[in-house]
Order: structure tokens, then sequence, then C-alpha cells
């Protein structure tokens, strides 16, 4: 399948960045992508929220997401996106909407890694995810969903791996920073590598966030990038052909020695 990642700069009023996302999706569309991956605060931006989160979340969760849901029915095209979901207290979940092309919803995620790294505490306003890992069908594609900071941990991106994930989609708002952009690269490419998928990966791009959204295949090559461009698109082929090449020659998930369990496995 066709698959566009899209970057933007997110703010505080949820109508205005639904109307910025309608006009990403239109153009991933129009470039023949089945699937557009937006960043994790498409919704809203958190740090531009006025008065109480947990009112401005309240009054705004079910509306944007039906308003995603439009948007792919509207276009054709299948839908990652972030928001912030209530969760009966003051603190949200962070969570990321697959929606495909008819409009229907086909999983959430809520971010199970909060950011409390680099002096900054993601936890004192949001609360984890409580749900586990997310893996569904999508086409012939089986379609994992990270946020972020989880891409620093390797085994939740093993675990989307051994659900049968053929793609991960990133959503996130990467704080800018010395070697982030570094870390943001490498990290990427390395969950690739080292899962032999593909890795869709879309985020905000602002004064204090990087962009530098990005597809990169199963052997960790960029295939397309934005750098820090404060909107765009761009699409390339995600196929599972590529996905099964790969672990034919590189067959690393059958060759560890690691069971899923986390247990050395025993070679005596």
């Amino acid at each position: 399948m066709k698959v566009s990642v899209g970057q933007f700069r997110p703010g505080g009023d949820v109508a205005a960045n639904l109307a910025v996302i309608r006009e990403l999706a239109a153009e991933a569309a129009g470039a023949g992508s089945e699937l557009v991956v937006l960043p994790e605060e498409s919704m809203l931006a958190i740090g531009r929220v006025e008065g109480s989160l947990r009112q401005v979340v309240e009054g705004a969760w079910t509306s944007f997401v039906q308003q995603l849901s439009f948007v792919a029915a509207e276009h054709g095209i299948a839908v990652v996106a972030g928001g912030y979901e209530p969760s009966g207290e003051d603190r949200p979940f962070n969570t990321l909407v697959l929606i495909d092309a008819t409009g229907r919803i086909v999983d959430t995620y809520r971010k199970l890694h909060l950011y409390d790294a680099f002096s900054y505490q993601e936890s004192k306003r949001i609360r984890p995810g409580d749900g586990g890992i997310k893996v569904a069908h999508l086409g012939d594609m089986r379609v994992g969903l990270m946020t972020c900071y989880d891409i620093r941990f390797p085994e939740q991106a093993r675990a989307l791996a051994d659900a049968g994930a053929d793609l991960i989609c990133v959503p996130a708002s990467w704080f800018k920073g010395e070697y982030k952009i570094e870390h943001w690269e490498t990290l990427l490419k390395a969950r690739a590598i080292e899962n032999t998928l593909w890795v869709a990966a879309a985020g905000t791009s602002s004064g204090h966030t990087i962009g530098h959204s990005a597809i990169i295949d199963p052997m960790g090559v960029p295939q397309v990038h934005l750098e820090d461009e404060e909107r765009g698109v761009v699409t390339t082929d995600v196929t599972r052909r590529r996905v099964d090449d790969v672990r034919e020659f590189l067959p690393v998930l059958r060759n560890r020695r690691f069971a899923r369990n986390d247990s050395i496995v025993d070679s005596h």
C-alpha cells in the first residue's frame, strides 16, 4: 500500500488543527496514499491549552475522533493521529486513533511510556496507558502503534513484531535539543532494522519540536523524509513483500536466542 506521513504545527484550537488535518489527508489521498500518519498532538498542543486541560479534553475528544472519521471517509484514506482522551481524572490519556478509509475506528492506543526525561515530566499532566500494545489489520498489512518516547524502548517494538506487525506507526512530538535529531533518526532506523519491518514516523514541527517525519524500510533505509518544514506530506510504497524478502535473507527474528518471555533460551 502507499503510505504517507504528514507533519504540521498544531495549536490549541481543535477546529483549526482539524482544518489542517483535512488538507494533509487530501494531499496524501491525491498522491494515491491508502494511509496517512499524522503527529502525536494532532488534536491540540497541550502547551497551548488555556484553562482546565480536563475540561478542554472532555469537551473536544469525541468530536475530534468523529471529525477524523469524516476526513477519512471523505478522502477514502486511513488515518492515524494523536490526541488527548478523557480518563475520568485530571490527567487524560495520550491516545492514538487508527481509522480506516470508510471512517470506521479500527483501534486506539494509549501511550505507555510517558516522557519523564530531559527535565520534562509528561506524567504530571498525562495518565499512562493501560491497554498494552496494539496491532491491527489494515488492508494486507498489520499495523502496530507507538507514540514518540515509546520508540526508545526496543522491547515494545519487538512485542509489536512478535504480534505480527509489518509496519509500526510512530506519531511524535519530539523535542528539540542537543543530539535529539540524531537520537530520533537512529532510533527509527534501529527499530526497523532489529525487527525487519517498516516504520512510519510523523512529527510535529514547531519552535520546540523537530519535525523530521520519515518512512523507513525493513533494512533501515529512509524511503522518504521531511526536515523541519512547518507543514508537509511525503508518500512511498510500503509492502509486505519487502518485509518477507528482508526476513528471508536477514532472519533475525528466527535466529534470536532470547525467548518471547525475555528469558535466555537454553542452548544445552
